[in-house]
């Protein structure tokens, strides 16, 4: 595609982004058949193409209106586009730099401008979010429903095992969930420690910064990324294999420290480093898979598990943002349990990050088909690989009386306790 920027992009860093992001489109309309909100809304203005359309009116000079800053808020960022496009348009990267150039321009109002940066402050900081969450459990019976469905249920996170073990890795804490579900990386310590690997924390590590990156505000996520930077860097040196994330959608912004960083003389270099070094907890897993499968054979003797249905939701954070598909299902199926049919797997579940909150009124038609095509093979329990979704989609379940859902690795770590 051709472009011609304005003056005030011309030789910036997001406007040569852009316009290399920009170049790569062909406007093939790919992009439409798998874009959520099109398929809802049916305007070309919130498909992919047409909101590069807009970018591209805006980068060249255009004035955005409030109606250009709709069908961008509209965006659920999933990234579908991405998997679909023959191009290798980044669309995410480029409705990042569109959405915070838009918002300079256009502004917000005082109302929508007070919810975003109570969204900011809230839910990076894992003790006042741990607070709020602690509270709204305490009056969930008094919330409006709507709400109420978002508190989940106090969850046992069980013992971390001892870290013992020549084989060292750090995990990403993250923010909200180790308020929402601690059981998730206590088991992925667990399963770990079984294939001979210590999973270690660091204390002042937090927030991957992907939740004020994603709402414009850009300075405060690359503090966060650089305080994980300083409080992971003295176990790295000490020579950590892997930085592991449990929540793919984190995942997905940990995997980009390295771009993000790239132009921070003093961060740079570490900042690439810790993206190389960064893996999902299915890719580590997968690389034991040998020695995992061997473990869950049982012993002589020993009667097999019996085979529980699992409907697996694929966060689009795991399959669009970091390309990782099937290595979950394999996983779970090695593990014996029966994976059922999950019609439109590739579509959005309407959470993505922020999104339900901002967008209320998409995310629960999202929610609604999600929820419908993970209970059409009526499975025993749901499965997925980020609390974003996972939190999303158990207050669709319960609304519905439908199956309980769980991390994919708390149903491995249920079939080693097992054997």
């Amino acid at each position: 595609m051709q472009t011609n920027l304005a003056k005030e992009y011309q030789g910036s860093a997001d406007g040569d982004d852009a316009e290399s992001i920009l170049r790569k489109c062909v406007h093939c309309g790919f992009c439409l058949a798998t874009c959520p909100t099109y398929n809802l809304l049916g305007d070309e203005l919130d498909s992919p193409r047409g909101r590069i359309y807009l970018m591209k009116q805006v980068l060249e000079g255009a004035a955005p209106t409030e109606r250009t800053q709709l069908h961008l808020d509209r965006c659920l960022t999933c990234r579908a586009c991405e998997t679909t496009c023959p191009s290798g348009v980044q669309y995410g990267r480029l409705v990042d730099i569109g959405r915070r150039i838009v918002d300079e321009k256009v502004g917000r109002s005082t109302s929508a401008s007070v919810q975003r940066a109570a969204l900011k402050k809230l839910l990076p900081q894992s003790g006042l979010f741990s607070a709020a969450l602690a509270m709204g459990r305490l009056v969930k019976p008094l919330l409006p429903a709507a709400l109420a469905k978002k508190i989940s249920a106090k969850r046992d996170p069980g013992a971390w095992p001892a870290n013992n073990h020549t084989r060292k890795m750090l995990v990403l804490v993250g923010c909200v969930q180790p308020a929402m579900a601690p059981s998730i990386n206590t088991a992925t310590a667990r399963v770990l420690d079984r294939l001979g690997i210590s999973l270690l924390v660091a204390p002042n590590a937090g927030c991957c910064g992907a939740i004020p990156h994603h709402l414009g505000d850009v300075a405060a996520g690359h503090a966060m990324m650089r305080r994980n930077i300083d409080a992971w860097w003295p176990m790295i040196e000490s020579g950590v294999e892997a930085i592991v994330v449990t929540a793919s959608g984190c995942g997905t912004m940990v995997a980009e420290y390295g771009h993000m960083l790239r132009d921070d003389k003093a961060y740079a270099q570490k900042a690439a480093r810790i993206s190389a070094l960064f893996r999902d907890v299915s890719q580590v897993i997968s690389a034991e898979q040998a020695a995992l499968s061997t473990m869950l054979q049982g012993r002589p003797g020993k009667p097999t598990s019996p085979e529980i249905r699992v409907a697996f939701h694929s966060p689009c954070s795991l399959q669009h943002g970091l390309k990782i598909r099937g290595s979950v299902e394999a996983l779970l199926r090695d593990a014996g349990y029966e994976l059922t049919a999950v019609p439109d797997g590739h579509l959005c579940c309407g959470s993505a990050g922020t999104y339900s909150l901002l967008q209320p009124e998409l995310s629960q038609q999202l929610l609604q088909n999600k929820v419908t095509a993970l209970e059409s093979g009526k499975p025993e329990v749901v499965a997925t690989a980020n609390i974003g979704c996972l939190a999303h989609i158990e207050g669709g379940l319960a609304a519905s009386g439908g199956a309980p859902i769980r991390h994919w690795i708390e149903l491995i770590d249920t079939r080693l306790a097992a054997h």
